[in-house]
């Protein structure tokens, strides 16, 4: 944190952990969005052997819905039809600004106006090649001036401010002392400024133009924004320190607003994209027929209302980082900087993603109302057999939050692990069953019990190890225990040809080179009752019951709200 002293000069004035203590094993690193798409692209190629493949310049024409038979959830019901431009290369090719010699993200900043249609009529006088796309659901991920938002008539709730903020990614050259550390810097009167290291030297800044106002219409002329124009304001930011660059990788600018779209979905067949990674393994599992389509309400619920807590967090955010530091307790137009510190904690947790809390649903079994802990839909017509998850038997690890993570033993090998590691995101709900004492006799007939009933149940049995993965961590000691001899076969499966497994059952002990030893008491469960906890397949808490008979009844009764059979 970097703020003016009473002469105006700027200072290191705090310092806050980037990544808050504790939170999470990995730190923070930043790369380019190219980088992290290619990741995904790789991953694509690998998974599907080249029967995927992800198309660039492509624009959509024109949507259809078939209304009267969106309630057909039948394998060859394909209600959506869009048809498809396929741009040329030279019409996919963003424009970019005059006179820079640099590539700019301007085309697609909130200062551009939205160039949808006038791509699709010029693509059209071109006789550019079409296509038609017959779908059972379809995901816009069209942002901002999203075509799909439009189609649907859906709108966007909000108003832009009048703070106009430029970006570069350039290899600065500065006496700055802190330009490889993340800073949030306020000047006295020019306004403030970001820094975030990135690879190669590289650092993005993001940097506010004080000098840049919006029109009449409430948007600025982007065409008075240039690099030039950017480096300029951060040098009278970061004064009277010297700042400027020989290479920019890139640059932009963006006016700060905050909305949020009135609808997500459109009658659980299109969705708008905010949060790929809730919608899409819901999306997979219906398709593939092993989840029920009302799963698919839950969307816009959880999306909605995180998207819409995030919006009201950053406009508090962005007007503490926009505004003029207070120069005393007196003075009630600036803005105090211990306010701002606690808001960028704050927003370290909302970036991590750990703060999401999701509300009640058939996929999370907490108390309480639907409508009031999402976003107002109602999701609880397809809950007409509701279960509530018994939260005390594990305190710390929260109905709606994601599955936290402790450090434990293999029971086969003693290896450490990262148990988080072994909630892999490939589709598959948890169950991960808190053994506890297995030593003692009558803890280990109830688990006993428990495994029995999983392993007859006419509803779970199919999906097990296929859609439903089984995880186990006991709180005996690792020496005390054999795997083959005290762990029902349930809990790791026999192969013809692999064998048995040796990855699904875990020790809470103390590990011989490594710190370890204290899950339970982190995950809040008992070390000789143990319980039971199931995860959805983006590793959030969805149940969580006994480990005993009965608590086997209650998880069968919360999969009989998701599976389809």
């Amino acid at each position: 944190m970097w703020n003016p002293g009473e002469d105006g000069i700027i200072r290191r004035s705090d310092r806050v952990p980037d990544v808050p203590v504790g939170l999470s094993r990995f730190q923070q690193i930043v790369l380019h969005q190219g980088r992290i798409e290619r990741f995904f692209l790789d991953h694509i190629r690998k998974h599907s052997k080249d029967t995927l493949r992800v198309e660039r310049g492509v624009l959509p024409e024109s949507l259809h819905i078939d209304e009267d038979t969106l309630e057909d959830h039948s394998p060859d019901n394909y209600p959506i039809t869009v048809q498809l431009q396929h741009l040329t290369e030279e019409e996919a090719t963003p424009a970019q600004s005059n006179g820079s010699t640099v590539n700019d993200g301007l085309f697609r900043s909130n200062l551009a106006e939205d160039d949808t249609d006038d791509l699709i009529a010029k693509s059209r006088d071109k006789a550019g090649s079409t296509e038609t796309v017959r779908a059972k659901y379809m995901v816009g991920c069209d942002g901002a001036h999203s075509w799909t938002r439009r189609q649907l008539g859906f709108q966007l709730e909000g108003e832009p401010t009048d703070f106009i903020w430029g970006v570069l990614d350039v290899i600065p050259i500065t006496d700055f002392p802190d330009i490889r550390m993340r800073c949030a810097v306020h000047s006295s009167g020019n306004g403030s400024l970001m820094v975030i290291p990135r690879e190669n030297k590289l650092v993005r800044l993001y940097i506010q133009l004080k000098e840049i106002k919006p029109d009449a219409s409430g948007r600025a002329d982007r065409s008075k924004i240039t690099p030039d124009t950017i480096i300029t304001a951060a040098q009278k930011i970061i004064a009277p320190y010297n700042l400027s660059y020989e290479y920019c990788d890139w640059w932009t600018a963006y006016q700060i607003g905050q909305r949020v779209g009135t609808n997500f979905d459109y009658k659980n067949r299109v969705f708008l994209a905010g949060d790929a990674f809730n919608l899409g393994w819901k999306l997979g599992l219906v398709v593939k027929g092993v989840a029920q389509p009302s799963i698919l309400k839950t969307y816009q619920a959880e999306r909605r209302r995180i998207a819409q807590d995030l919006i009201d967090f950053d406009h508090k955010f962005s007007r503490l980082f926009s505004g003029r530091p207070a120069k005393d307790v007196m003075d009630e137009e600036g803005v105090n900087m211990e306010e701002f510190k606690q808001a960028f904690i704050k927003g370290n947790m909302f970036a991590s993603g750990l703060s999401v809390d999701y509300g009640t649903s058939m996929l999370v079994a907490k108390p309480g109302n639907a409508a009031d802990q999402g976003d107002g839909t109602d999701v609880s017509s397809s809950q007409p057999n509701k279960v509530i998850g018994q939260q005390e038997l594990a305190s710390n690890t929260k109905l709606g939050m994601r599955f936290p993570n402790y450090k434990v033993l293999n029971q086969a090998d003693a290896r450490p692990w990262e148990f988080q590691q072994r909630l892999r995101s490939d589709g598959r709900f948890r169950i991960i069953v808190f053994a506890g004492n297995i030593v003692n006799a009558q803890q280990s007939a109830r688990l006993q019990n428990f495994c029995r009933r999983l392993a007859s149940s006419s509803l779970l049995a199919p999906h097990l190890y296929k859609d439903i993965d089984i995880l186990t961590l006991h709180s005996s000691k690792r020496t005390d225990v054999e795997l083959l001899r005290d762990f029902p076969d349930v809990l790791h499966p026999f192969d013809a040809k692999t064998g048995w497994d040796y990855n699904s059952v875990y020790v809470d002990d103390v590990a011989y080179h490594e710190e370890s030893g204290e899950a339970y008491s982190g995950y809040g469960v008992n070390r000789e009752t143990g319980c039971v906890v199931v995860t959805r397949p983006d590793q959030y808490v969805g149940y969580i019951d006994a480990c005993d008979e009965e608590g086997f009844a209650g998880v069968e009764a919360y999969f009989k709200g998701i599976l389809a059979s």
